[in-house]
């Protein structure tokens, strides 16, 4: 099933969901329309049982060239005017985007996104709150916003320095510099990296891969590693343990390991 939004595509299939952003004119950049459809998929991903995995893809040359400044300037008067009311629609504007980028870490399925191109400012924000981040070999990463005198306001320069440190995290928000494809993956900011004429179909065949996995153990993997990088080494077993037993009592399992018997008494 496919679904046409302002701004980006929604296209479903076998499970996976895909939000494709749709502006390569103005180089998706991020408006209104394209955050909404986001919410919508990621709303959709958390609710629907018979969605497993959400990518997030876009057309074009560039994945994203950041948040679209006319959105931001639409509200309150001018984003430079000294005023309250222009303070606080601004504010509200970017806790709306930290509160997607939140839902996006806590939904219980996994979140790829596909950067087929050029990732700045907010598309680079968005990417570090996913699971899992593909690039092809015609991407590069950058938070350009300290050349304006500010930086990122959505959560990417603390979700990045989880990813990669304070080192390459300077390096990327502090100085403002960008990194290719290939140095974004030795640094750990990406998964992988593809050729840029089969990268489509590398992201599709991973999402399937994901797709095909036990639903619960995704979730509880997915909340399990989210929570031991964030206590101590004693609590982070404890959470271990309390995740498997659930798993290994649960329907998912007792069924895999009943086929996978099954198919060792019949020399499979």
């Amino acid at each position: 099933m496919s679904e046409t939004q302002d701004h980006a595509l929604l296209h479903e299939a076998d499970g996976v969901l895909t939000v494709t952003l749709a502006r390569p004119e103005k180089l998706n950049a991020i408006d209104d329309a394209i955050t909404e459809t986001l919410w919508q998929a990621v709303t959709a991903l958390r609710d629907r049982p018979d969605l497993r995995v959400l990518v997030i893809a876009a057309q074009g040359r560039y994945f994203s060239a950041g948040i679209d400044l006319k959105t931001v300037t639409g509200r309150g008067g001018d984003i430079a005017a000294d005023t309250p009311a222009a303070g606080a629609e601004y504010r509200t504007f970017y806790r709306r985007h930290h509160l997607l980028y939140d839902e996006m870490e806590a939904v219980e399925k996994p979140i790829v996104l596909a950067a087929q191109g050029p990732c700045l400012g907010a598309g680079l924000e968005m990417a570090v709150s996913c699971d899992f981040r593909l690039a092809s070999d015609a991407a590069s990463f950058r938070l350009p916003e300290v050349g304006l005198g500010t930086i990122s306001g959505s959560g990417g320069v603390s979700r990045m320095t989880r990813l990669v440190g304070p080192h390459w995290s300077k390096w990327i928000a502090m100085a403002g510099q960008s990194v290719d494809a290939a140095q974004a993956l030795a640094i750990g900011l990406v998964h992988a990296v593809h050729p840029a004429e089969v990268f489509a179909e590398r992201v599709d065949a991973f999402a399937r891969e994901l797709a095909a996995l036990p639903r619960e153990a995704l979730g509880l993997s997915k909340l399990t590693i989210d929570a031991v990088a964030a206590t101590d080494r004693g609590t982070a077993r404890d959470i271990e343990r309390i995740a498997q037993t659930s798993l290994i009592f649960g329907h998912e399992f007792q069924a895999r390991r009943e086929a996978f018997t099954n198919r060792s008494k019949d020399g499979r």
